[in-house]
């Protein structure tokens, strides 16, 4: 059985901690326990961890202590080079402590920097060798050929097979894209059927280094911008020209390099930077110590968005030498970077032939991991258009700019195109607008249509056109009926508003499916070892036995829809027979209900929640259930105790809370919390994206 691979190159700069993330993103929708271990290290200083086994453990939340992941760094491997039988015994030492505790660990091979690069490649194929770790070649395609490319990957592929390693693939990385195709086709025709091949072509957006990447390389002083510092500089200039000539030049995501007396290239640059004319400007680096005079400084800080300035001592030609000799690195303050590498794997890699080579062991239960993954390869699975009416909240656009990013849903966005646009520049995001829709509800085309259809029907209830033209001005209103009319898929909203602005317009015309008389929600908790579905949590207040039963039913149907096997635990404040009162009558009203409809249901209530979720306490006070101790859907009796539980286990256990999803709904309609992050608004954007494929 494999229980480990060894991610292997041959030369510096192949990008294999792309497929070092890549592998272990997918390995975590398999199985909760995946380990790491980059026997050879590149950080020499031993008051610093390394940057990426860092990012790596901590990205994933991996339970590797940082001393347990390496086992040398390259100059101590280097010194005992003499002795390599002592080096690879601590190496499977070290390697035996994480294979005893974890299903599947990555290995990730040295990088080969600076010298020694021949004793490197023997030191790894010794490595995969006595670890039994099948080998995944890398091997870079960036300023080479195809057949220079080519020959590359046969001779390393040859190379690994005379030390009897055993090698499971080869990856063509950072490829010219138009050579795609004919290079996987020459590998394919040239290595064994067996072999999984792979391309993946170059990706300026993990090539590029940031602002803070450069500031670091030259040691720089940051005079503006420090909350810009993620900017990518896909290309960089020296302003040394007349500014009508210099204007010329620009580019998007760029850097201009040009000293602090020039200040009609530093204004110029701000102004192109705010005019819809140009592109978006990465930073301005100002050499040689100078730097703007006083009133310059003041008429830089009155500026609304001011990108990235740093000052650096040396010359132009020195700074430009060190800027162009820069190779970005995927840290973990970084994590646009990381989930691009992680998108980019997922997209080139045949993710199932891959697992079918590398997992045969069995999974139980669904972790966190697990199911994140899962929903976005179900989102992905069938591409779904969702409208968020919010436009201009910044957490939409930062949410709007992954979504796009990862290709995961169409978005439209409701507001006005130039605030939209401008709050895009100022927060620096990498969005094109062409990939989106952004529309004003009054300018759209669709406004006379959605007031006449709101209008029609609403006017039993007293709606005349000019309130329904008045109300269709209402970004919950226009986003609602878009997804009535088929306009959008379903529509996300709730980050400004409250969730009864938000489902208010779905309750009067999108309105419930048949047989379901109540609109319900449910939170999707991922919590340390587990997901656990939590309703009603937003919705319902004081919800009666019939309701609670629908809730319960419609809970059960979105945790099967959503891979998750349901055990639903009607909650009260007593288990099985030994309460009494009103509120616990209710809740064994509302479990027999269920039982009634849904026989082959398993449920058990009343129960309370230590009973419901731990064995031990379960096993104690309901011996005989099926629910108890392991219950996956937990029913809250109100409103009250439901959104102040869900709460309290998401701030003293630090799980994540996806949702509020609604349920009951004719077509998917989700609301936000006031208080959401860009990460909720992502969750939610995706589990309505998989509601919308069930309609």
């Amino acid at each position: 059985m494999t229980k480990n691979i060894f991610i292997a190159s041959a030369e510096p700069y192949t990008g294999k901690s792309v497929i070092a993330f890549g592998m272990i993103n997918m390995l975590l929708a398999k199985t909760k326990k995946v380990g790491y271990f980059k026997p050879i290290i590149a950080q020499e200083d031993p008051n610093m961890e390394d940057e990426h086994v860092k990012a790596m453990l901590d990205y994933f939340s991996l339970p590797v202590p940082y001393q347990d992941a390496f086992a040398f760094t390259r100059q101590d491997m280097l010194h005992h080079a003499e002795d390599s039988g002592a080096i690879i015994n601590t190496i499977i030492s070290k390697y035996k402590k994480l294979e005893d505790n974890y299903d599947f660990t990555v290995i990730e091979g040295s990088d080969f920097l600076g010298e020694g690069s021949a004793f490197e490649f023997e030191s790894n194929a010794l490595m995969a060798k006595n670890l039994g770790a099948p080998v995944l070649i890398v091997v870079s395609g960036k300023n080479k050929t195809a057949s220079q490319l080519f020959k590359s990957a046969i001779n390393i592929y040859r190379n690994f097979l005379l030390r009897d390693v055993q090698v499971l693939g080869v990856v063509a990385n950072m490829v010219n894209p138009e050579e795609a195709e004919r290079i996987k086709q020459a590998l394919s025709n040239q290595l064994p059927p067996e072999l999984l091949i792979a391309v993946i072509p170059i990706e300026t957006g993990l090539q590029s280094p940031t602002m803070k990447e450069i500031t670091a390389a030259l040691e720089a002083d940051v005079l503006f911008g420090a909350d810009l510092m993620d900017n990518q500089v896909d290309n960089f200039v020296t302003g040394a020209m007349m500014l009508p000539n210099f204007l010329r030049h620009i580019k998007d995501n760029l850097l201009i390099v040009t000293p602090g007396d020039r200040g009609d290239i530093i204004i110029g640059s701000l102004q192109a930077n705010l005019s819809a004319n140009y592109p978006k400007i990465a930073g301005i680096v100002l050499t040689a110590g100078s730097l703007p005079d006083e009133p310059m400084i003041r008429l830089i800080e009155g500026l609304q968005t001011i990108i990235p300035i740093i000052s650096v001592k040396k010359g132009t030609f020195e700074t430009t030498t060190t800027i162009g000799a820069i190779h970005s690195k995927i840290t973990i303050d970084n994590k646009k970077k990381i989930e691009l590498a992680i998108d980019i794997f997922e997209r080139h890699v045949d993710i199932k032939a891959l697992d079918d080579k590398i997992i045969t062991f069995s999974y139980q239960g669904i972790t966190p991991h697990m199911f994140q993954y899962q929903l976005v390869k179900w989102a992905r699975r069938e591409k779904k258009h969702i409208v968020l009416p919010e436009g201009n909240d910044d957490r939409i656009l930062k949410a709007t700019e992954k979504l796009i990013a990862q290709d995961i849903v169409d978005i439209t966005l409701l507001g006005d195109p130039v605030e939209i646009g401008n709050s895009i520049k100022r927060l620096g995001l990498n969005l094109d607008l062409d990939a989106i829709q952004i529309l004003n509800p009054t300018h759209s085309q669709h406004y006379d249509n959605y007031v006449e259809e709101l209008y029609e029907l609403r006017k039993a209830k007293n709606v005349n056109m000019e309130m329904a033209r008045d109300m269709m001005t209402d970004v919950s209103y226009f986003g609602t009926m878009m997804v009535y009319k088929g306009d959008a898929d379903g529509m996300v909203s709730g980050a400004v508003h409250t969730t009864q602005h938000t489902i208010r317009p779905a309750l009067q015309f999108v309105k419930t499916k048949p047989g379901v008389s109540v609109v319900s929600s449910i939170f999707f908790m991922c919590l340390p070892e587990r997901v656990a579905i939590f309703g009603d949590c937003a919705v319902n207040p004081n919800p009666t036995a019939q309701q609670l039963a629908e809730i319960a039913i419609s809970s059960a149907e979105s945790s099967a829809r959503f891979g998750i096997e349901p055990r639903i635990a009607m909650l009260s404040y007593s288990s099985g027979t030994s309460g009494e009162g009103e509120d616990v009558e209710r809740v064994r009203e509302a479990t027999a209900i269920v039982r009634q409809r849904f026989p082959e249901l398993k449920i058990e209530g009343p129960i309370q929640y230590d009973a419901a979720v731990d064995p031990v306490v379960g096993r104690q006070k309901l011996p005989n259930s099926e629910v108890a101790g392991r219950a996956s859907v937990l029913i809250f009796p109100d409103l009250n105790t439901g959104n102040n539980t869900y709460k309290a286990v998401q701030r003293e256990t630090g799980a994540l809370a996806i949702g509020p999803m609604l349920q009951g709904l004719n077509k998917p309609i989700n609301d936000l919390s006031r208080g959401c992050t860009v990460d909720d608004i992502f969750n939610t954007v995706v589990i309505t994206a998989i509601q919308c494929q069930e309609i």
